[in-house]
């Protein structure tokens, strides 16, 4: 019975052969499609938001990534205090800090 599917199915012809690269071949260009469409522009986001924080520097207006406007007033090591009104001063992780803008 199984013999006949098989007869049946394949319609008495030999069954094909294909590259047989071609599976490696697809999985080399999908890795491709990902590191140029996901990865690397992921990893310049990160080299520029790394070079933002370390550029900071006292009186530069920036935004967090919460939305917080302000002032720098002091910097630390992985810490800066936003100034966000006169007198009202605000802690933040330095990673905090999306954009900047130097006076």
């Amino acid at each position: 019975m199984v013999s006949e599917a098989f007869a049946m199915a394949s319609n008495g012809a030999a069954p094909q052969q294909g590259n047989p690269y071609s599976g490696i071949i697809m999985l080399v260009i999908m890795f491709a499609i990902f590191y140029f469409l996901l990865i690397r522009p992921q990893q310049k986001r990160a080299k520029e938001h790394k070079a933002l924080v370390e550029g900071l520097k006292v009186g530069d207006q920036v935004v967090t990534a919460g939305g917080m406007h302000g002032k720098i007033a002091a910097l630390q090591d992985e810490y800066i205090t936003l100034e966000i009104a006169t007198g009202v001063k605000v802690k933040y992780n330095r990673s905090a800090v999306m954009s900047a803008k130097s006076e």
